[in-house]
């Protein structure tokens, strides 16, 4: 057994080393070089001379590096691209308390209220996430941090006392710490080096809107991206008043942690570089690395596109497909309850049809930002449907039920959904309430949860589309069809959603 467990790990070093030294730019984001000689971590396409391998170590997380006594090098920026796809591909409790630290959980609550949203002591959860990423939750915290701190430097002019405190941390002296510990120079210097990059790409400063912050940020995309397809996804689906698409631009209001943000985002960057262009004003600067977080998953900014495409085009009924849209997204979610009642409500109803329905309970519960904020709709809470949601909505009354009993036991606290559920646990909660079925479930959690692997095969459209590209279009055979697209199947759902729209 152990001699299996050495000879698995000098095939992964042996591959990631191969990777580094071709400078393989695919790689980047999913894991990190530490160059123990000269004291630094890389990204795997850093352009620096390749180092021995007897000097070399890779980790999965920055914190991992910092623990190691690495810095960051200044020259390649390795936390300036794609994150890692590893958290959405995994689904244990590593990849659980990775998707809620990078959504600010320790900031928030600290490191008893994520391993409790867990389920585990902070002991436990410290030894896991120590042996499985090479850092503590406190440490991954921190670099999180760090990293964010990183990106209002180099592309706002957002003042450094403010932009310590909307990082994260607790005060201007642990962030300039903090930002030295791991860049090996001073917030100032930073900004300064991030001046030539703002003017190339003529990135807005952060301003004080009428009610809230502005900033623009750009956040990079894993290659190659169908950034056009995922943004348009979400477009036929917008909800007036609270959502827009017009001329490749997707517009919404979103209620984050400690207030409101409203978002504009765009396509930029180019074919080799996507980026997205992310335009915001928030009430509290704080959310802003959540915004981030949020925003990354709902385009699905990190998958790995290239392994996803190569395995799909290797069945010869999908690869005409794969080849047509390269870099296919399944789009995420900026917020898991109103995911929910969107699947709900979008049920056996067209598309169109939902949107009208989402929109009516919007306008009737929703609130309403003021005028200088864009008048836009916020989606109503769980418990604003609970109190009003059956003089709204029409249809069949066991649809209604179900809408208000998911209503009412999100509003409860009896019903929970965040990122830190695992595919099984959040297909078994929901499941197990009457009305919902493997398919809202499902569709739940490949949005929410980033899930990679889940095919709809009762979802008419899937089965449509699976027979205009010569696929079964029954049920159980697509299901076996779909069997060796493991472990990327959501993608390919998104290929035969695509195929029947055209």
């Amino acid at each position: 057994m152990t001699q299996r467990t050495d000879d698995a790990a000098t095939a992964l070093f042996t591959e990631r080393y191969r990777a580094m030294s071709s400078r393989d730019a695919r790689f980047d984001g999913q894991f990190i070089t530490g160059v123990h000689s000269t004291g630094i971590y890389c990204r795997p396409s850093c352009p620096a001379t390749t180092p021995k391998p007897g000097n070399v170590s890779f980790y999965l997380t920055a914190a991992a590096a910092h623990e190691a006594g690495l810095r960051a090098c200044k020259r390649c920026l390795p936390d300036a691209v794609p994150g890692s796809p590893e958290w959405n591909v995994r689904d244990d409790l590593a990849a659980r308390a990775m998707r809620l630290i990078v959504d600010g959980e320790v900031e928030r609550t600290g490191v008893p209220g994520l391993s409790a949203r867990l389920g585990y002591t902070p002991r436990h959860l410290t030894r896991v996430l120590q042996a499985e990423l090479g850092a503590g939750p406190l440490a991954l915290a921190r670099a999180q941090r760090a990293q964010t701190a990183r990106e209002l430097l180099v592309n706002t002019e957002l003042p450094i006392s403010d932009i310590a405190f909307a990082a994260g941390f607790g005060s201007v002296r642990q962030f300039n710490e903090t930002v030295a510990a791991v860049y090996q120079q001073t917030p100032s210097a930073l900004r300064q080096r991030g001046a030539a990059r703002r003017a190339r790409h003529a990135v807005t400063p952060l301003a004080a809107a009428e009610q809230g912050t502005a900033v623009s940020l750009r956040l990079p995309a894993r290659a190659p991206f169908d950034g056009a397809g995922v943004l348009g996804f979400l477009g036929v689906r917008a909800v007036a008043g609270v959502e827009s698409f017009t001329d490749g631009v997707y517009r919404r209001a979103v209620r984050l942690p400690a207030g409101v943000a409203t978002i504009s985002l765009r396509m930029d960057g180019t074919a080799a570089a996507p980026v997205i262009a992310c335009d915001a004003t928030l009430d509290e600067l704080s959310d802003l690395a959540p915004l981030v977080t949020r925003v990354r998953r709902l385009l699905d900014l990190d998958a790995d596109a290239d392994a996803i495409d190569s395995a799909l085009a290797a069945d010869p009924a999908l690869a005409p497909a794969v080849a047509a849209v390269p870099g296919i997204r399944v789009p995420g979610s900026m917020s898991p309850e109103e995911t929910l009642f969107r699947a709900l409500i979008g049920q056996q109803i067209s598309v169109a049809a939902a949107r009208t329905t989402l929109g009516r309970l919007a306008a009737a519960l929703g609130d309403r930002l003021p005028e200088p904020r864009g008048g836009w709709l916020l989606f109503p809470t769980a418990e604003q449907i609970a109190v009003g949601g059956r003089a709204v909505l029409r249809g069949p009354a066991a649809r209604i039920d179900t809408i208000m009993r998911v209503a009412e036991a999100l509003a409860s606290g009896e019903l929970h959904l965040d990122v830190g559920e695992s595919t099984e646990e959040l297909t078994a909660r929901l499941t197990a309430l009457p009305g919902i079925g493997p398919w809202t479930a499902g569709y739940v959690a490949m949005r929410v949860l980033g899930s990679p692997d889940v095919l709809l095969t009762s979802d008419l459209a899937i089965r449509q589309g699976a027979g205009r590209l010569g696929l079964p279009g029954d049920a159980r055979a697509l299901a076996a069809h779909g069997a060796a697209w493991a472990p990327w199947r959501s993608y390919a759902g998104m290929h035969l959603w695509r195929a029947l729209a055209g």
